[in-house]
């Protein structure tokens, strides 16, 4: 077994404490470091990032080929850790606990150590693909930007953000949460640069805690997801819609769908209206329409080719369901994206 401490107090010397135990090569772009791993103990990378209103965000996307533990000190700053399991497992306790709590794929957790030494523990295994997105918040600097009013929040919440000398921990391991799965990969995914990539990380993050905070609030009303799918089925409906997004101009219908999947059509329309407040159809079209407002702000195709590429077979249905969407018809959108393509190039 692999254990890590962190002492130090900046995000730089954390990370290279986590090197020196890891190995790797560490990068940074934009205030962004990457530490990739590919060797004997482990493969894989971390991202580390610092926004500049207390929020920091790390993702770790590794297979660690040794058991792992890395314990951080949070006496200084006592954050609150939010954190979600894409894939895999990790486990985490405190210092003063005994035993860890799993978090499992698709699973939240929200931590607090208030004790004046108190520390983090989280374990991971050996073996296992394991990706885990953590947002942590530095409650005052937090507290001070501006528009972040925890009135709303429930009285645990509340208590947690506005009270940093209260002693007991605080830990709340949530359900399963697919929602919060779509986010943590378009976070993943972002291919921007500079201040481009920054705030599109930032809307990610902003989205990933407010379904943090809607779970938790959901918990303490005692209002349970009323939706009869099993984890497994939900999955399943993860996958078709990672089909659907990565293949537009499919011709994809309910029945299809329900073929391949192996679930009823009345399973999948619950599923999908839990998870994207969408029917199926529905969902197909906001898909569609997304890539066409991509291709009309990045391609040359013409408004005609675009409708084909993507699945749709009448000009005129597109032009009024884009319109209804975004409230702009496709050619004139077009004439927007050109104009500050224009001033932004003077």
């Amino acid at each position: 077994m692999i254990n890590i401490r962190i002492k130090e107090k900046t995000l730089k010397n954390s990370i290279l404490a986590i090197q020196k135990q890891l190995g790797g090569e560490l990068s940074e772009k934009w205030g962004e470091y990457v530490l990739e791993v590919d060797n004997d103990i482990a493969k894989g990378c971390m991202r580390f990032f610092n926004f500049n209103w207390g929020v920091s965000l790390v993702e770790i996307n590794i297979i660690f080929f040794e058991e792992v533990t890395i314990a951080t000190d949070i006496s200084l700053v006592k954050p609150i850790h939010f954190l979600y399991c894409l894939n895999g497992s990790t486990k985490h306790r405190f210092k003063n606990e005994e035993s860890f709590k799993e978090l499992e794929q698709y699973h939240t957790a929200i931590l607090a150590g208030c004790d004046a030494s108190i520390e983090h523990v989280s374990l991971f295994p050996k073996g296992l693909h394991i990706e885990l997105c953590s947002i942590q918040i530095k409650r005052l600097r937090f507290l001070k930007k501006r528009n972040n009013n925890v009135d709303y929040l429930s009285d645990k919440l509340n208590a947690l953000f506005v009270n940093n000398n209260k002693e007991d921990n605080f830990s709340y391991y949530g359900s399963i949460d697919l929602k919060m799965a779509d986010h943590v990969e378009r976070l993943q995914n972002i291919d921007s640069e500079g201040i481009i990539r920054t705030l599109q990380m930032e809307g990610e993050v902003q989205q990933i805690l407010s379904l943090f905070i809607e779970q938790h609030n959901n918990s303490e009303n005692n209002i349970k997801n009323l939706v009869n799918l099993s984890k497994k089925e939900l999955q399943t409906i993860r996958r078709q819609v990672e089909k659907i997004v990565e293949e537009p101009s499919k011709n994809y219908s309910l029945s299809s769908i329900s073929r391949i999947s192996g679930l009823s059509q009345a399973k999948l329309q619950e599923g999908f209206k839990f998870l994207y407040g969408k029917t199926v159809t529905e969902y197909i079209r906001h898909v569609r329409l997304e890539e066409a407002r991509e291709l009309i702000s990045t391609s040359d195709l013409n408004i005609s080719e675009i409708v084909y590429s993507i699945g749709f077979t009448s000009r005129s249905y597109f032009s009024k369901i884009f319109k209804e969407k975004y409230d702009v018809t496709p050619n004139d959108f077009r004439k927007e994206v050109h104009t500050l393509n224009i001033e932004k190039n003077e």
